[in-house]
């Protein structure tokens, strides 16, 4: 359907991910690299992929490839959008952007100088429901805007012994749950209700400051499936838990609780928009139905269908009423909105993908939340 070749960075959780959603999206894989040789080469293999790269030069002197996807840790993220942006190729980068505001602004003036498109993967954006809940918040239909409040809570990390590359501050930089999935929350309120956060309080809690990681490779919510004998003690800075509060710039007034603590909560990501005439209820776990709320008549609970949703949602979904999409498509697209991008050519025009812009700004809220809970005072988001 596109093209256009891709390369892919990272062979973690995110890298088979991206693999997938591209190929049921039509677009070429044409290399992956992982952290080591080997890593690629296995990679490659298992997924019928022809190149394994050793190293990122060879993905920026290839012809082949016109976009890359970054989907390793996020002390890589900087370094490698600014080679490939360079070298003149589309990048797509997992969050956060970077590892903090002063790279993501760099980021930010280079892809606009370079006329490429430049895109954060905040896939939740574009599960049919809230890209519904986006249309009928932006056209007024609920109301003036008063308050957000919702969750972003797992239980992957419950344990001491639950151990990731995520846990580390050099590898992610010092917020964790909040930068791993609370600015996906942030990021998807924001993007539903079109107004940005400009103050925050937050209280923020490490609740292991000791972890236990097994001697070998770790993957991404591999460790209940998974069984080390051999651990080394490691000090924890990143957070475990955390609440903020939150400002919105027309005075609305919001609430955020993450944790990766939370038993029996796999990845549930839920929002709620109160309007001055309804409101809308989303759940992740459940992300084929949208609650809508109402003051004088009888609630409505609106299921996934096309025929039933603002037009503008149509181009994001793929099935009919009844037939669920989930987070793989979620990613899937993500990528349509951001491969529509580069195949229509006009790069002054607005993006519908989440920007490199989006992203700073995401940047600019962790600086802020992270101030707020050091300092325990009112933060304002910079820039």
């Amino acid at each position: 359907m596109y093209d256009i070749g891709v390369a892919i960075t990272g062979t973690g959780f995110m890298g088979p991910a991206h693999t997938e959603a591209l190929r049921r999206l039509g677009v070429r894989i044409v290399g992956i690299l992982g952290s080591s040789p080997e890593k690629s080469r296995r990679f490659a293999d298992a997924h019928g992929i022809a190149k394994a790269y050793t190293n990122f030069d060879e993905i920026l002197a290839d012809d082949e490839v016109q976009a890359v996807h970054i989907t390793t840790p996020n002390r890589w993220h900087f370094a490698t959008a600014k080679a490939a942006l360079l070298a003149g190729k589309h990048v797509l980068c997992e969050k956060p952007l970077t590892m903090n505001s002063r790279e993501s602004a760099e980021l930010v003036e280079l892809a606009q100088s370079v006329k490429l498109a430049a895109g954060v993967n905040y896939n939740y954006r574009f599960y049919p429901t809230s890209l519904e809940a986006r249309a009928r918040v932006r056209t007024g239909k609920i109301g003036e805007v008063l308050s957000v409040f919702g969750n972003y809570v797992q239980d992957w990390l419950l344990y001491p012994t639950d151990y990731n590359w995520r846990v580390l501050a050099s590898e992610g930089g010092r917020l964790r749950a909040v930068a791993d999935i609370g600015t996906h929350w942030m990021d998807l309120v924001q993007t539903i209700t079109g107004l940005e956060i400009e103050e925050v309080f937050a209280d923020l809690r490490t609740v292991f400051p000791t972890r236990y990681r097994p001697q070998g490779e770790v993957e991404t919510f591999s460790a209940k499936t998974a069984t080390h004998q051999e651990t080394d003690a490691i000090p924890i800075e990143t957070e475990d838990m955390g609440a903020v509060l939150l400002r919105f710039k027309n005075g609305a007034r919001g609430a955020l609780w993450v944790s990766q603590l939370t038993a029996g909560r796999k990845n549930s990501l839920r929002y709620e928009i109160a309007g001055a005439q309804d409101a809308i209820w989303f759940d992740g776990e459940r992300p084929n139905e949208l609650w809508i709320g109402h003051r004088n008549q009888p609630n409505e609970h609106l299921f996934k269908d096309a025929s039933l949703m603002d037009a503008a949602v149509g181009r994001y979904i793929d099935y009919p009423g009844g037939h669920n999409e989930g987070y793989p498509d979620s990613f899937k697209m993500c990528f349509r909105a951001f491969y529509d991008y580069i195949a229509a050519g006009d790069f002054d025009a607005t993006p519908f993908f989440p920007t490199f812009e989006e992203g700073h700004r995401e940047i600019l809220l962790c600086e802020a939340i992270l101030r707020s809970h050091d300092e325990q005072r009112w933060a304002k988001v910079e820039g």
